[in-house]
Parts: structure tokens; C-alpha cells; sequence
């Protein structure tokens, strides 16, 4: 055979000659070149043709494959009666694969002489043939994706003799830009100012994976090149006279380079991420910045850092909802719109006499005062939460208890920071509230963690209150102090015991177990968070764990500008009034659906009493398990203290009501009736207007009771969060400053470790 030159990717030192005797070569992606056979390859011959899919018969019945020997072929080159097939297909693993083995096997016979050809891998993956001898007009050069493998083999079996050509390292190429129609940038395309000329350029930039730098960009040009030395990519804009449009004057998009090898890219600025994600941010505020990384990656191929996807969403979220400092500038503005759109509300903010930054701001909607003072237990829990924005500060909470047990938020305080005075003056404003919308301030009964601020407040502003403690903090500084289930279960059950017996019994079984623990309990005036001792009605609710129940979207809404956080508590009110107003409408009973459960219960219950009567309102309530009990219907009380304390007829009370043919559910608390419910829920708390529309709003009402309100000037609180990671988790008043139990070794008898950990030799 003539000269035969065969030349793969960057290894022009490699070629085949006549030799027909064995030959190994071992090339730098590990491919094997042998001589195995003595089968001749011809290229560019009358009667051998290098062919890709066709197979014809001669009297070898030999073919040469490409890839796997599927039906779907691809013919190269003409027919003729010795043809090679070359078979093209694609593996599984969306490779480009020609055969299965990393050798390169040729076999010459001299039967067919053939002059010089060349076969060649170029650097940008070109088949080339030196001879004349055209295999297709239509089909000139092969491209090859940098990831796909190249490999020959025979369609057929060959007796052993095989031509495989195998690639397993990628190959660099040179990059054949195709631009993406919304990237497209042509001479005389305009576009509004030179902002968004500048945002297209980049952003064909980053479509198109090739960095740019500016060259010249001022009030009336723009011109820009590509990063790499060398490209002759170049776009020139300019401004029309008389208009601030911008157009294209001239533009070389030709590339020479590669383009970016790196992920990132350098115009994908904080700036390029807010204008991404603008659109689905405004629509959904909880798009998170992992999120933002992931979109971004999908529709663009870049990878940027979490910082700046965060910062991205950051710079948005403050052209979407205001700064921080802006909310504050806003506070008196926003004051005065709740007042003049809710009718009857309270909504004040305070400032510092000196430097007018802020200090305090109260907020209550007639809705939730009407409801309250008309229709609501007269239970009010008290709660705070620390917030997470820019300035810190504390939220206050006052709430109620509805018909029904569920939470009634009656205030709402922003304060710079929790300190006792700033609870006296939470709870001075919620005094002259409720005073100013009741001609007979009824007992209340208040439940909180009794710090010292709160004590002082309570017997300040309500002294004729009954102010017991939150069993929820109680419980948690129990079991932060002994750390043990069984321990905090007996806690709770002597908390909920009615009669001072069952109390004794479950607190001597604590005393069993831990001496320190009933001594802990002791120590703690029962009077204060035992039902058995507690003076007030509580109705049964031992807490008021507000911060808790509210928390799957109180804890966001934390976080936000002091505006858009009290907006987001309005929405939620709203929404709460709405729907419970709608689901009462769909009661038929006559009591709520709780109170209608208990009192259910409570008939089942007093089927098994024997009741004897003494008078018109005295009956005696005999039960095998429970022994004698008193009751008295006139004024709905029972020796077992369940009338009295929940506000329900106990089983009881019940035995002894339906024994004389009285309605069970007449002698139930107004509280608990649907009609009563309904009232609670009676007004409605109205939406307020945007910010944008509050000056056309507040010039439009002349009578506006907010005048002196606006000339006030607020400054955010001189408290800046500090760095790193904000605490999830509360820290309780009653754990600050606790002296942590002292353990004790058993093995060492020393203090200070357990025995697990006792390293002391013995």
C-alpha cells in the first residue's frame, strides 16, 4: 500500500505505513495500535470508498463500524462493490461512540494498491481527505462534542480483525457561537436609555459565555470588547440626538477565543441577580437564595456564591417593601392611615425627646377591642418576641381567648429593647384602651412569665386583677433545672389538679423521686400557677404561650422592615376575622364546637350518678368511683370545682340538671355560646392603602385626626444587629442569672462531673 497517514487530535507523530507485521504504539489516551490482519483499507480508490452506514457484499463480507451496529446509519461517500462501512450511533450515555476497545487495529492486504491518502483528526475535529476523491458534498467534516468518545469497529464479526478508534479524554475544540434569539445584538437595534443598552450587552454576554470589558461608556457611548486577548469581538453604541434612546452603531461579533473556562462570569453582578429574580421575587417574597443559585444555574449555566444570590434578593426585597430606615421615617404616616381606615383603633408611636429616634409604637384595632371587651373570656396572656431585622427591638403581645380557646390578639407593642419600664408603659396603654371602650372594667385574669416589669405593670394598671404564672415558662425552667420527663409530667399534673387534696398527693409523689425537685415546687407560691390555689377563673388555660402558637408566621414577619411587619400581623388579622366570622355562620349548635364536646362528655359521664335532691337548687351527686358531691344550680358551682373553674356544667352539674328537666346548655358562660362567638368576630379589620397613595389620601380628608402626628420626625433605633448567626432559640427572663445545679460524682464523691466522665484515679 501507498503512503497511508493516519493523524488523531494533537499527535501528528503518529502514522501507519505498509509494515504488515505486528506493531503496538501506545499513545497519550491510552490507545493501542496494532496490526492484526492483512485486510486492506483504501481511501480515495475507484473501488474502495470509505463509507458511513452502507454495507455491501464482496468476498470478505468485511465491514468497518462506527458505534454500536444499529439500523440508523449515515451513508458517507460513494458505492461501490468493496465497501467499508462506518456505522454512527450514539450510546446510551449520549456519547459519541465508535466501538467498545481502546485499540486501532489495521490490516493491509496488497492486493488493492491505492495511492497516498491522508485521514486526519484536526485540531477542531475536521475528517480530511487528501485525495480528491469527494465522499459527500453535503457532509465535508465531522464536529465532535468535547465529551463524547470516538471509536471504530467492524458492523459485522471479522474473524478478529477489527478497526477501533477510541477517545476517552475529552477533547478541547474551538467554540462555534450560536446566539440565542433574545441575546441577538444587530447594527440599528435601539433600546430606551443607555441602562438598557448596558443590560442587554451584558446580558448576551453572560448567554453566550464570553466575558466582555468596557472601553468607553459615558452619557452618550458605549463600546465594549471581549475579555480575551486577541478576539475581535467589538459592539459600539450611541445615543440619538434629541432622545435618550441608545443604538447600536456597529458591531464585529466574530470570536477567535474559547470563551469562558471558569463558572462564574464576571458581569453576572448583585445587581444582574436582583434583575433575574425581580419578577418571581415580587410574586413570591419566600423565594429562597438557594433557590435563586439554582434557577440561575438552569437558565444561564453559571454558578454564582450564596452571598450574592442573598444580596440579589436583599437588594429587591428593599425596592419592593422600603428600607428599614425608611419604615421608621414612615411610622407617623402609617400610624395616622390605621386610625383613619379602622375607625376607633390606637395606634401611637413614641420617640426619643433628644435625637427623635425611635423608642416605642402601640397598635389595636377596634375590631379586636369590640371583640374582646363584648364577646371574649376575660383571660389575657402576655408574651414577647425579640426581632430579627436590621435594629433589633422587642414585640409585646396582649392576647385574649375566644369562645372556642383559640388565641384573640388584643395589642400589639414595638419597643427598642425589653426593659421593665417599657412593660409598664405596654401595659399603661392597654389599661386606658380597655377603660376608654367599658363603662365596668370586668376582673381580669393575666398570664405571664412575672418578671418584674410585668408584676409592677399588672399591680400598677390593674390591681384588682389575678396574675398567675404561664405554666409553659414555668415547666421549661423545671426541666432546664432537673431534666427529667417523668419529673415535669407530675409538674403538670399537680397544675392541673381542682381540689387541694389532689394537688398534695401529686406533689408528695414528686417528693418521692426528687427531694430537690419538691423543694424547687415549694418555692414557687402555688397560688400562682396551681389550679387548686389559683383565685381567677383561667378557664382552663394554663398558658399563654402566644410566641409559640403563632410562630409559623410571626417568626417571618420578624424579620422585615417595622412597617411591612406590622402589615403582615394586619393581613393575618384580617384573614383570621374573615374566616371565623364565615366557618360560625356553618354552626348549628348552640354552644361552639369545643364547649359542645365537653358538655357531650359530661352527659355521657352522668349517666352512672345517682342524684339526690335537698332543694330547688341543692343536689347531692352520688358516684361509686368518685365518691359525694354538692351541687348548687343557682349558683353554678360543684364541691369538685369543674363548674367553677372552666366555665362548663362538670358530669356532676350535669346529673343534677338533667334530674330536674333543666336545659344543660342554659347554664353554660355567654362565652361559649355561637351567638356570642359570632360577636366576637362581628367587626371587620379593613386593608390599608399603599404608601404610595397616603399624602393624596391624607390631603383629601381634612378632618383627619393624624395632623400632629405627621410633623413628627423618627430616626431608627440606635441598636444595630450585631454580626453572625441569629439565636432560634428564646432565652426565658426566669433563666437569666440561674445558678446551674451542682452535679455530683458518685465514684470520686467530687462535684463538678458525673461518673460516666470521673477521670480521678482510684
Amino acid at each position: 500500500m501507498a503512503n497511508h497517514d493516519l493523524v488523531l487530535g494533537q499527535n501528528p507523530d503518529l502514522a501507519l505505513g505498509q509494515n504488515p507485521h505486528p506493531h503496538d504504539l501506545v499513545m497519550t489516551s491510552n490507545h493501542n495500535l496494532g496490526i492484526r490482519s492483512r485486510h486492506s483499507i483504501g481511501l480515495g480508490h475507484p473501488h474502495h470508498s470509505l463509507g458511513l452506514g452502507q454495507t455491501h457484499e464482496d468476498d470478505h463480507d468485511h465491514d468497518l463500524g462506527l458505534g454500536q451496529t444499529h439500523d440508523h446509519d449515515l451513508g458517507l461517500g460513494q458505492t461501490h462493490d468493496h465497501d467499508h462501512d462506518l456505522g454512527l450511533s450514539h450510546h446510551h450515555d449520549n456519547r459519541l461512540v465508535l466501538g467498545h476497545t481502546n485499540e486501532l487495529a489495521l490490516g493491509q492486504a496488497h492486493e488493492h494498491d491505492t495511492e497516498a491518502h491522508n485521514m486526519g483528526l484536526s485540531d477542531n475535529h475536521e475528517l480530511t481527505l487528501s485525495e480528491p476523491h469527494e465522499l459527500d458534498e453535503s457532509i465535508d467534516h465531522l464536529t465532535l462534542d468535547p465529551t463524547q468518545e470516538l471509536a471504530l469497529q467492524p458492523a459485522h464479526d471479522m474473524s478478529n480483525h477489527q478497526l477501533v478508534i477510541a477517545q476517552t479524554t475529552p477533547v478541547i475544540q474551538s467554540r462555534r457561537l450560536v446566539v440565542s434569539p433574545i441575546y441577538q445584538l444587530v447594527v440599528g437595534q435601539e433600546f430606551p436609555d443607555v441602562k438598557s443598552c448596558r443590560r442587554a450587552i451584558r446580558d448576551a454576554a453572560i448567554g453566550c459565555h464570553f466575558e466582555i470589558q468596557t472601553v468607553k461608556s459615558d452619557k452618550t457611548r458605549f463600546t465594549a470588547r471581549c475579555a480575551a486577548d486577541g478576539c475581535p469581538w467589538r459592539i459600539h453604541a450611541a445615543k440619538l440626538p434629541g432622545v435618550p434612546t441608545f443604538t447600536i452603531r456597529t458591531i464585529n461579533d466574530t470570536h477567535n477565543c474559547s470563551g469562558i473556562a471558569h463558572l462564574g462570569h464576571q458581569q453576572a453582578s448583585v445587581q444582574w441577580v436582583a434583575n433575574s429574580v425581580e419578577e418571581r421575587l415580587r410574586e413570591n417574597p419566600q423565594y429562597k437564595p438557594k433557590e435563586i443559585l439554582e434557577e440561575i444555574h438552569r437558565m444561564h449555566g453559571i454558578t454564582l456564591s450564596y452571598k450574592q444570590a442573598w444580596r440579589g434578593k436583599e437588594r429587591i426585597m428593599a425596592a419592593v417593601r422600603g428600607s428599614f430606615e425608611e419604615g421608621y421615617r414612615l411610622l407617623p404616616h402609617y400610624c395616622e392611615q390605621v386610625v383613619r381606615t379602622n375607625p376607633g383603633s390606637t395606634a401611637t408611636v413614641y420617640g426619643d425627646p433628644e435625637d427623635s429616634c425611635f423608642r416605642k409604637l402601640f397598635v389595636s384595632y377596634y375590631a379586636s377591642i369590640y371583640g374582646f371587651v363584648n364577646a371574649c373570656r376575660p383571660l389575657i396572656g402576655l408574651d414577647r418576641t425579640l426581632l430579627k431585622s436590621k435594629y433589633l427591638g422587642t414585640l409585646l403581645l396582649a392576647t385574649g381567648f375566644d369562645g372556642d380557646g383559640a388565641l384573640f390578639p388584643l395589642a400589639f407593642g414595638v419597643v427598642d429593647e425589653e426593659t421593665d419600664d417599657n412593660w409598664i408603659w405596654f401595659l399603661s396603654e392597654l389599661h386606658a384602651l380597655l377603660e376608654a371602650n367599658t363603662e365596668n372594667m370586668p376582673r381580669l385574669t393575666i398570664l405571664s412569665d412575672r418578671r418584674k416589669g410585668i408584676v409592677d405593670g399588672v399591680e400598677f394598671n390593674f390591681p384588682t386583677a389575678f396574675h398567675g404564672y404561664c405554666m409553659r415558662h414555668l415547666s421549661e425552667s423545671f426541666r432546664k433545672e432537673f431534666n427529667n420527663t417523668m419529673l415535669v409530667n407530675l409538674l403538670w399534673e399537680a397544675a392541673h389538679a381542682l381540689t387541694v387534696i389532689e394537688f398534695e398527693a401529686k406533689i408528695l409523689e414528686i417528693e418521692e423521686i426528687s427531694q430537690e425537685a419538691a423543694y424547687w415546687i415549694r418555692h414557687r407560691p402555688p397560688r400562682l400557677w396551681a389550679t387548686a390555689y389559683f383565685d381567677g377563673t383561667r378557664y382552663g388555660h394554663l398558658t399563654a404561650n402566644i410566641v409559640e402558637s403563632l410562630n409559623s408566621w410571626l417568626l417571618e414577619a420578624s424579620g422585615l422592615p417595622i412597617i411591612q411587619m406590622m402589615e403582615s400581623i394586619r393581613r393575618q388579622l384580617m384573614t383570621w376575622f374573615n374566616e371565623r366570622r364565615e366557618a360560625s355562620m356553618q354552626w348549628s349548635t348552640i354552644l361552639v364546637p369545643s364547649a359542645e364536646r365537653r358538655v357531650s362528655e359530661a352527659i355521657e359521664r352522668a349517666r352512672g350518678y345517682q342524684v339526690g335532691r335537698a332543694n330547688e337548687a341543692e343536689f347531692e351527686v352520688v358516684s361509686q368511683h368518685e365518691g359525694t358531691n354538692i351541687v348548687d344550680i343557682r349558683n353554678r358551682c360543684c364541691l369538685c370545682r369543674g363548674w367553677q373553674l372552666y366555665g362548663l356544667p362538670c358530669a356532676h352539674g350535669v346529673a343534677a340538671l338533667v334530674s330536674c328537666r333543666q336545659n344543660v346548655h342554659r347554664y353554660t358562660e355567654s362565652c361559649f355560646t355561637v351567638a356570642t362567638y359570632r360577636k366576637t368576630y362581628s367587626q371587620t379589620i379593613h386593608p390599608i392603602p399603599d404608601k404610595s397613595l397616603w399624602g393624596e389620601l391624607v390631603g383629601g380628608n381634612p378632618n383627619s385626626c393624624g395632623d400632629n402626628m405627621i410633623e413628627k420626625v423618627i430616626n431608627p433605633p440606635k441598636s444595630l444587629r450585631p454580626p453572625g448567626r441569629p439565636r432560634k432559640k428564646r432565652v426565658r427572663p426566669e433563666d437569666k442569672g440561674r445558678v446551674k445545679r451542682v452535679v455530683h460524682c458518685s465514684r470520686c464523691n467530687q462535684t463538678g462531673h458525673f461518673r460516666t466522665t470521673c477521670a480521678a484515679p482510684i
